[in-house]
């Protein structure tokens, strides 16, 4: 897993509440076996036309949110089902951090798992950015001081769990954290008289 650290990039806006995972990528691409390749799905429903067209209307097809890679979404995102697919197609469109008023607690914490940064912010301050957003904005979503600002004067602090901060700091996922211990590990199975585990 990559580090996270700090990141500026344009923001793009969707002002949608409840926005779930099956919007976020449809149930029908979920039988693929790869974990790549789902950054084309992303909000299919919404990105495409029944025909398989763009719709225009719909916000990343628009220029200056094309290349968007910190999304300012509305309240309770990520909600619906468990799918880890969810940050996966997130990232692979390129978005690095997702910033909202809330998150569903499963899709919350597959960010993490996979490097993808949740900022959580009062409602009140998401609605300030939403605000502000105009293609070709740039945010910097800065983990180490845990701060959200752009250039023209605006700035929010962000909390965050410090463990779930070191792990991202330090590109650690659940497999990372115990590959620290591999020395450890590799000493208990040689007192267990056990086969050393290939990393």
């Amino acid at each position: 897993m990559e580090k996270f650290i700090s990141h500026t990039g344009a923001a793009a806006p969707m002002d949608r509440s409840n926005v779930d995972t099956d919007s976020i990528i449809p149930k029908q691409f979920l039988k693929r076996v790869e974990r790549t390749g789902y950054g084309p799905f992303l909000f299919f429903d919404w990105r495409y036309t029944p025909d398989g067209g763009e719709n225009p209307e719909f916000v990343l097809n628009k220029p200056g949110y094309r290349e968007a890679t910190i999304l300012v979404a509305g309240p309770n995102f990520g909600s619906g089902s468990s799918r880890e697919h969810a940050p996966w197609a997130l990232q692979q469109f390129g978005f690095q951090a997702v910033i909202s008023s809330t998150f569903a607690d499963i899709f919350y914490n597959n960010c993490f798992e996979n490097g993808l940064l949740p900022v959580q912010l009062p409602e009140e301050v998401v609605r300030q950015i939403l605000d502000r957003i105009r293609p070709g904005y740039e945010l910097t979503v800065d983990l180490e001081k845990q701060l959200v600002y752009d250039r023209e004067g605006f700035e929010a602090y962000f909390e965050i769990d410090p463990f779930r901060k070191h792990c991202l700091l330090n590109g650690l996922d659940s497999i990372g954290l115990t590959m620290q211990h591999e020395n450890d590990i590799a000493a208990f199975e040689e007192r267990a008289g056990l086969e050393p585990v290939a990393s």
